[in-house]
């Protein structure tokens, strides 16, 4: 594993921030929600981003989503600068690069999970036949292959963030992003989660999830701590003993 850290640590990184901010206007009042961020992530890493309420996690998850612009700085994916794409530019990146896993999960409920699991690869125009091979196969991977036609409805919190993390991988984004992935889930169910995540992990994804649990912060390798829109602390976390 320390060969594979030291290669790591070689290697360009993947995402880039360079002195970032994002500024709202509140009335007369100017918002610094991100003042001058900046931030290097490399192919296999694990991020937690954590911080207080109105730290700026979730203006940095937003600008990381192509789902909001930077007001100045600049954001490179993949050798790529983002930050300014018009918003057709930015649907392709969040549809090719991009894999999301939210608290609500975000699920269309009229749809079956494989359905749901097989969305971004429709919206690419993969052939129907193809698009339901893959969902069944990413539905069997996190452990829903008896549940691949049933709604939403019909399953427990857990079972629909699995078939959210399915529909995430869909795609085989360059980035996975997590916002609060276990925030509707009990304890038990959290772990069970968590762990399919790291399984992620370990397997060489990349994966940036906001948290404010500790303990589901504890997963990953690398923590970014946020206050007042700017980085208190980044790099790979302390080892346990």
């Amino acid at each position: 594993m320390g060969g594979e850290d030291a290669d790591r640590d070689k290697s360009p990184a993947l995402l880039v921030l360079k002195d970032v901010h994002r500024h709202y206007q509140r009335g007369p009042h100017t918002v610094r929600a991100l003042d001058g961020v900046s931030l290097e992530v490399k192919q296999g890493e694990f991020w937690a981003v954590m911080g207080v309420s109105g730290s700026g996690k979730s203006s940095l998850l937003n600008l990381l989503g192509c789902l909001d612009r930077p007001t100045a700085g600049d954001y490179y994916l993949d050798g790529h600068n983002v930050a300014h794409l018009d918003d057709d530019a930015m649907s392709e990146v969040r549809l090719r690069k991009l894999g999301f896993v939210f608290q609500d999960f975000h699920l269309i409920p009229q749809l079956s999970v494989q359905e749901n699991i097989a969305l971004p690869l429709f919206y690419q125009g993969v052939d129907s036949h193809e698009c339901a091979r893959r969902a069944r196969g990413l539905g069997e991977q996190v452990g829903l292959g008896d549940r691949l036609d049933h709604r939403p409805s019909e399953l427990s919190g857990g079972q629909c963030q699995r078939a959210a993390i399915a529909r995430a991988l869909s795609n085989e984004p360059t980035i996975i992003l997590a916002d609060e992935p276990t925030g509707n889930l009990d304890s038990a169910t959290s772990l069970q989660i968590m762990e399919l995540i790291a399984g992620l992990s370990e397997q060489g994804r990349t994966i940036i999830m906001v948290t404010h649990e500790t303990y589901v912060a504890e997963y990953a390798s690398h923590r970014l701590i946020l206050r007042d829109g700017r980085v208190q602390e980044a790099g790979r976390k302390a080892a346990t003993p």
